[in-house]
């Protein structure tokens, strides 16, 4: 999946406008203009598309967090050069405050079984002898889990 996947499922997801996918860039105090987030939402191929760098995608979900949790206290998190599906797991996983069971759940909606050592192995580091990756399909089934539980009248993307 690349992050212009990631982004449109999510903006579908919540129904964001893009006055709102603004203002999420905004709560991670960056500024982006109406064409650069239509550019983003287009598909592949569609004449306008560009792709969202790591660096942007990764300001949006830092902004996405501050926007469903709220700012954290002092210097804000600075966005990663290079993101994967285990950090954008993790960062939706914080923006919706849930819990491994909450995304056990998402993942169970759309049949996709996952245990919860199984889940968090995508967060341990690299290193870790226990670390996993975290492949698109598991990511995709997450967010389609997501999406049906927040949009039940969608039937997925």
């Amino acid at each position: 999946m690349t992050n212009n996947d990631i982004l449109r499922r999510i903006r579908y997801t919540f129904d964001l406008s893009d006055t709102k996918m603004i203002e999420i860039f905004a709560a991670a105090d960056c500024q982006v203009t109406k064409e650069q987030v239509v550019a983003w939402l287009c598909k592949e191929g569609d004449e306008g598309y560009i792709e969202i760098t790591d660096t942007e995608f990764a300001t949006y979900l830092n902004g996405l967090i501050n926007t469903k949790r709220g700012k954290r206290e002092g210097e804000q998190p600075v966005p990663e050069n290079k993101l994967n599906n285990n950090m954008i797991l993790m960062k939706l996983r914080i923006a919706l405050n849930m819990k491994a069971e909450d995304v056990i759940d998402a993942l169970a909606v759309t049949d996709f079984i996952l245990s919860k050592h199984e889940l968090s192995a995508f967060s341990r580091k690299a290193d870790n002898k226990h670390f996993r990756v975290c492949n698109d399909q598991i990511l995709r089934n997450f967010l389609t889990g997501v999406q049906q539980k927040i949009r039940p009248e969608s039937t997925g993307n």
